[in-house]
């Protein structure tokens, strides 16, 4: 099933779920079922039924002193377009340092400024 057809088949609990995760880039399930206006176990039905459709992934986090899930947007929904400025990704994503005076940095802007 692709993942269109697995989007129309939510209910409306879920895809409002699907909807705040997205906007936030990532949620405690501690505030999720909150956000929602939903009890803690419909919260968690929710989240598990997302996770189960490929739609979120949930990770184990410990919030506010507690143990809870964090949840973010399956990976292959992230957009990195604004990372790139025509096929260059920005010198800016990897562990090392960049130098915004260097020469990669300016090409990366100038891909940028001529993309527009």
């Amino acid at each position: 099933m692709s993942m269109a057809a697995t989007e129309a088949n939510l209910s409306d609990p879920e895809r409002a779920g699907l909807e705040l995760i997205r906007e936030t880039g990532g949620i405690h399930q501690s505030d999720f079922w909150k956000e929602l206006d939903v009890s803690s176990r419909k919260g968690s039905r929710i989240v598990e039924s997302l996770v189960e459709k490929g739609l979120v992934q949930r990770e184990d986090s410990v919030y506010n002193g507690h143990n809870t899930y964090y949840i973010t947007p399956a990976a292959r929904d992230l957009d990195f377009s604004l990372l790139m400025a025509g096929d260059m990704l920005s010198p800016f994503i990897g562990d090392e340092e960049v130098n915004p005076h260097s020469d990669t940095f300016s090409q990366w802007v100038m891909n940028l400024a001529y993309q527009e």
